[in-house]
């Protein structure tokens, strides 16, 4: 009897010794209810699988400004079909949405060009545009070469692909003739942007790049358009290069005249260095295609009535001096 008490004893002793060290050493493979994952699950979470694709939520980013929080906000989905879409579906032509009697191109071409010729209170017939896609001037004259466009900054067809497809017809046509949505650029960049989102096109002026993309963002947010993870990729990687970039409320497009940085990089072949146009023997400076080189060069200002440079060059704010530094 003594024996067996003793047999038992020590049976006791063993399953406590047992119960002890499983105590003080946890398997990896249990993890209470409530308590969160083992490091070794989580690590292995945040590491991307082999042909997986992070999104930009996924990435640790630095603090930036408004437009860059919007477009982590934008829904991120997949290109709709091009099915039933065409222009008409926005409206018949250029509207006047704003109910100032002027239709929403003759507002842009009134706001964003100089020199304006103009033809009652609404029709423009000629002016200068600085272009924001190039950074070059252009000269606007109704009717002749057409080398002014407005652009949608969200193009017609890719907001159809990602949304407007389901509006009524006044959002589409508010949509078509929102300033929010319209600039004025150089005719071949507008064509070859086309219908192109931030992925497959951004304008060769690097310097509006920003403004560009915080645009688009604007737009998306305000129209609830969304866009596909490589277009929010491109948004974020321009966001990146500008912390701080505002986000554009409605209506600010009316109040901010864009002035194209002349010493933007562009994707465009360089311009060759301008020759100038005087000769050695001239008392006059070398003549350049605009002021912002003559600067660049060295030159200016010039005087209206002392310098006969100064007929060259646009006196953009009525001052009598061009070229001023």
């Amino acid at each position: 009897m003594r024996l067996h008490t003793s047999a038992r004893l020590l049976a006791v002793l063993a399953a406590l010794t047992v119960a002890a060290t499983a105590c003080s050493t946890p398997t990896s493979t249990v993890s209470p209810v409530g308590d969160s994952a083992p490091a070794a699950s989580s690590a292995a979470a945040a590491t991307p699988t082999a042909g997986s694709t992070a999104t930009a939520e996924s990435t640790p980013r630095p603090s930036h400004g408004d437009a860059y929080a919007a477009a982590l906000q934008l829904t991120v989905k997949g290109r709709a079909p091009k099915t039933g879409y065409d222009r008409d579906e926005f409206g018949d032509g250029w509207q006047d949405t704003d109910g100032n009697g002027c239709d929403a191109r003759n507002d842009m071409l009134a706001l964003r060009l100089t020199d304006l010729e103009m033809q009652g209170d609404c029709i423009v017939l000629a002016g200068t545009l600085a272009d924001p896609y190039t950074a070059t001037e252009i000269r606007f004259q109704r009717g002749g070469a057409s080398e002014v466009d407005i652009d949608h900054i969200v193009a017609l067809s890719d907001a159809w692909q990602k949304g407007a497809f389901a509006w009524d017809a006044e959002t589409r046509v508010e949509f078509a003739n929102d300033p929010l949505n319209l600039e004025p650029v150089d005719a071949g960049a507008n064509r070859q942007k086309g219908d192109a989102d931030a992925a497959s096109w951004l304008p060769s002026n690097t310097a509006f790049r920003c403004a560009y993309v915080a645009r688009q963002v604007a737009v998306k947010t305000e129209y609830d358009v969304w866009v596909t993870q490589a277009e929010l990729d491109a948004m974020l990687l321009v966001l990146d290069t500008c912390p701080g970039e505002p986000l554009p409320a409605r209506g600010d497009a009316l109040d901010v005249v864009i002035e194209p940085s002349a010493s933007a990089t562009t994707t465009a072949t360089p311009e060759a260095t301008p020759t100038p146009t005087a000769t050695a023997a001239s008392s006059t400076d070398p003549r350049f295609s605009s002021c912002a080189k003559a600067i660049d060069a060295g030159y200016g200002p010039y005087v209206e009535g002392e310098d006969e440079e100064y007929g060259w060059y646009r006196d953009g704010d009525g001052d009598g001096t061009v070229c001023e530094r």
